[in-house]
Parts: structure tokens; C-alpha cells; sequence
């Protein structure tokens, strides 16, 4: 029988205060976003909105790339909540909202009174998520924290970089996005658990726990065994051999053996028929134990062809292998097309924003753009329609400069409201 195709997101009908700045937040409201959330981004109009529209290179205004890649299909409200009256607009807010998530300490939850104990009086449905570094408990709490300082706490930074080098972070903020995730995982269990319910919770999400948890199979190791294994050379695998990179005639390609089978077709693929004889090489413990002894063989064999030439042939072979691309090479590959990974949208002050859309993949609906807002563009409308605050009421609340200049200049790019 033929299913119906849905024709609304999945989280369409859902609103989401954000209170976030940089990375983390951001990614995790993008994928909410990106599944048909309503994102409200308060933003404080005291120091010009999240820090993340100031970041360089690419900075125009009060706006950034950087900005816009963690911040499309999503609103932008300034609401000073030093000001008692910005906390009385918060909390109407989040009167009518389903979700409030926080990237920011647990200090500046107390300063501006949004701690999940205060918001479920004003709303006993809200899920809030606290996305920090450490989370809200432990001795840690109130420190601040960023990815790499994460990456290094966490034991990430040993376990990467060349043998006898310097600890080495990995070239993605991966701490702060795998946090994000984590976070909307949390917020949408937490959801679900509420319409069932009739009641909110609280999401205590920590990019420190994150990290830890990533550990996985490398924690399980010391934790049962005391053991921590060391660097490997050119990325290798701390226990599969072979599976790293290796150096073909004009560059560099990973080659990624997991089974016996592709290990056989991979000597096939190598013409290298002595290997698979080797009786060193015949099993996955061998082959640890002669690591550096193949990895040799290995390399002799790599470097009598091109990079091409070896990605030709190892296909038929049904090898995983990949040469190392730089990122410009990554975004023209013929797969990033074919899943519809790039986007595009106008903007004001950018011309034609493209960005890279949602892995989120759900049913048969095409993915929507539309550029991060300017800072405050949508304060009026928010504020009048989901609020019906009169304009009396508004103009006595701008008097305060509880919006900063944002409401009369409507929005930082100046369009109109």
C-alpha cells in the first residue's frame, strides 16, 4: 500500500526560544529549524546580538558568514534582559512557547531569572534545555569553556596529531556540533515526553559530558583494561591495520580495511599475492602485531601509481578508500549534488547566500532557505502579533530601550517591519 507524503515538517507548530550565541547553540536550534521549528533568537542589543555575527573573515555590518551558516530559517528579537521589563516580555513569551533552550552559563541563567524552576510557573508545558560546557552541577559549573578547551580536558587532544608532535585539536569545532546535536535529541525526547505528559522537564546537556561520552571504545579501554593506546602516524586506526592514510604517487589517499574479506581483495587489488600469504598478515591480530612491518609493503606498492589510478581500481574491489580532499574538492564531488547539500538563498547585504543544507533527512520534502535575520528584524512583529501588545504598550517599552535601537530602526540591516 502506497503511504501518504507528508506535506508539513515534523516540527512544524513547534516554538523555540533560543537564548544562544556562537556555535553550539546555534547548530542545535538549526536542526529544530531545519525539522519546521519556530526559532526566536533573543538577542541583546547591548553588545550587538550573538557573537557570532562578528566573526571574521567574512564580516559585513553586523553580519558574518560564520553567521549565517548556523542561523537560516530562524527569527531574531532583541530584548534586553538586564531590564525588568525585558524579563516580563521573556517570560510572556515564553508563555506561548514549547521550548526554551540556553546556551550560556548557569551564572547568566540566575542573572537573568530563566532557570527552568522560574519558567515553569509562567508555563508548566516548557521543555528547557541548558546547553553549557560543564552542566549545571559539579565543581565546574561556572566555568567558561570552548571547544578546544573541551577537546583537550576530554582527552581528545592526546589521541590526536603525529607521534612525538604537539597534541593536536581537530580541524571542526566537532565538540560544540556534537553537543548541538545532543541537545536537539534532548529537546525533541523531551518534547515528545511532554505532549504524553501534559508537563515539561528540564535537558541538563553539557558539551564536557558530550566529549567524555564520544570517548567510547578508547574510554572502555582504560576504564576495564588501564590501557591508552598511543598516537599512530598519518591517522592510522589504533587497532585495525590497515587503515590510515598511505601515500600514492601524487598524493595522499585512506585506505580502510575493517573484514578478512576486504582485506583478501585488497592484496587482489594490489597484485600483491605475497601479502596475503604472508602468514604475519593472515588475521586482524597479526597484522596489529606487524603494523609498521605491511605498513611498508603497503607504501612500496601505493607509490608505483596515481592517486586516480588506485581510486579506479579499488571500486571493482569493492574497497573503502577515499583521497584526501580539500574542502573545495569535498563540496564539488558528484554526491553532494545528488543529496541536495548545497543551498541558496538572497540576501541583503551577501547577494546570493549559499550554504550547506540539512543531512536531516525526512520524507520527500525539499529543503527551504531563508537568510539568518538581522539583528532585532522581528521584534515588532513577534511582539505585537504573538504577544498583542498595543502600540501604546510598545512605545512605552521602547521608551525603557528594553529593544536598544532595534525596534526603531527596524532590524540591524534596516529593512522595514
Amino acid at each position: 500500500m502506497m503511504l501518504p507524503v507528508a506535506n508539513r515538517r515534523p516540527l512544524e507548530g513547534i516554538r523555540v526560544l533560543a537564548l544562544e550565541q556562537h556555535g553550539a547553540g546555534p547548530f542545535a536550534t538549526l536542526q529544530l529549524a531545519d525539522l519546521g521549528a519556530q526559532i526566536i533568537k533573543i538577542e541583546d542589543p547591548r553588545t550587538g546580538g550573538d557573537i557570532g555575527r562578528r566573526i571574521p573573515p567574512f564580516v559585513k555590518g553586523n553580519d558574518s558568514l560564520f553567521f549565517q551558516s548556523l542561523n537560516r530559517n530562524k527569527q531574531s528579537v532583541a530584548l534586553d534582559l538586564r531590564l525588568a521589563e525585558g524579563r516580563e516580555v521573556f517570560q510572556a513569551l515564553a508563555a506561548r512557547a514549547d521550548v526554551f533552550l540556553a546556551n550560556v552559563r548557569g551564572d547568566v541563567l540566575d542573572r537573568f531569572h530563566v532557570r527552568y524552576e522560574q519558567l515553569r510557573s509562567v508555563n508548566p508545558r516548557l521543555v528547557c534545555c541548558f546547553l553549557t560546557g560543564y552542566g549545571l552541577t559539579g565543581p565546574r559549573a561556572h566555568e567558561p569553556a570552548y571547544d578546544p578547551i573541551i577537546q583537550a580536558l576530554a582527552g581528545w587532544m592526546s589521541q590526536t596529531g603525529e607521534p612525538g608532535g604537539p597534541p593536536t585539536k581537530s580541524g571542526l569545532s566537532l565538540v560544540d556540533f556534537c553537543g548541538g546535536y545532543v541537545a536537539a535529541l534532548s529537546t525533541i525526547g523531551a518534547l515528545l515526553a511532554a505532549l504524553r505528559d501534559g508537563r515539561g522537564t528540564e535537558c541538563d546537556i553539557s558539551l564536557f559530558d558530550t566529549a567524555i561520552s564520544l570517548l567510547t571504545y578508547l574510554g572502555a579501554w582504560q576504564l576495564t583494561e588501564g590501557y591508552e593506546p598511543p598516537r599512530r602516524g598519518r591517522s592510522a586506526h589504533p587497532s585495525l591495520v590497515p587503515f590510515q592514510l598511505f601515500r600514492a604517487r601524487d598524493g595522499w589517499l585512506v585506505v580502510g580495511i575493517v573484514k578478512q574479506d576486504q582485506w583478501e581483495r585488497f592484496t587482489e587489488a594490489l597484485d600483491r599475492p605475497d601479502l596475503r600469504a604472508d602468514p604475519r598478515f593472515q588475521s586482524a591480530e597479526g597484522r596489529l602485531q606487524w603494523r609498521e612491518v605491511l605498513q611498508q609493503e603497503i607504501d612500496t606498492t601505493l607509490a608505483e601509481r596515481s592517486i586516480e589510478e588506485w581510486l579506479k581500481s579499488f571500486p571493482a574491489y569493492a574497497l573503502p578508500c577515499a583521497p584526501v580532499n580539500s574542502i573545495a574538492q569535498a563540496l564539488q564531488d558528484a554526491q553532494v549534488l545528488a543529496r541536495k547539500l548545497i543551498l541558496s538563498c538572497p540576501h541583503p547585504v551577501f547577494g546570493t547566500l549559499t550554504l550547506l543544507g540539512s543531512p536531516l533527512k525526512i520524507g520527500h520534502l525539499e529543503q527551504e532557505a531563508s537568510p539568518a535575520p538581522a539583528l532585532g528584524q522581528d521584534t515588532a512583529a513577534i511582539v505585537r502579533s504573538l504577544l498583542g501588545y498595543s502600540d501604546e504598550e510598545m512605545a512605552q517599552l521602547d521608551a525603557t530601550d528594553v529593544f536598544g535601537p532595534y525596534l526603531r530602526q527596524g532590524g540591524s540591516n534596516g529593512s522595514s517591519f
